[in-house]
């Protein structure tokens, strides 16, 4: 008997699972103040997605500079100025700028006469 394959699809959607999964430990870990176990953490998520060529889920959010999980309040600061998201790691010291776009209101719509 040979052994099975699995395809490459099915140990991505195993792998993303892990990484969501370690990185909702991880806040946890941060929310308590052991900050050397939630930087583990994120680190072995990080290896699961080198390991399967699977990029990190959007919504884990984490300094790629200390490797810190971000939980809003306890070791980032979140800011909106200029168009922009600014978060900044208490921990390293890193900002992260990501840019945001203003919605515009049914108002603000101009009008072709």
């Amino acid at each position: 008997m040979g052994k099975r394959r699995i395809s490459n699809s099915k140990i991505r959607e195993i792998a993303e699972s892990r990484m969501r999964t370690l990185h909702s430990l991880a806040c946890q870990e941060a929310s308590s103040g052991n900050r050397q176990r939630a930087r583990r953490y994120i680190h072995i998520a990080r290896r699961i997605g080198m390991r399967t060529r699977t990029p990190m889920p959007r919504e884990v959010r984490f300094c790629k500079s200390c490797l810190s999980p971000m939980v809003a309040g306890v070791n980032c600061r979140i800011r909106l100025r200029h168009g922009r998201v600014g978060i900044n790691c208490l921990d390293c010291g890193r900002i992260r700028r990501m840019p945001y776009i203003k919605e515009k209101g049914a108002n603000d719509r101009k009008v072709c006469d």
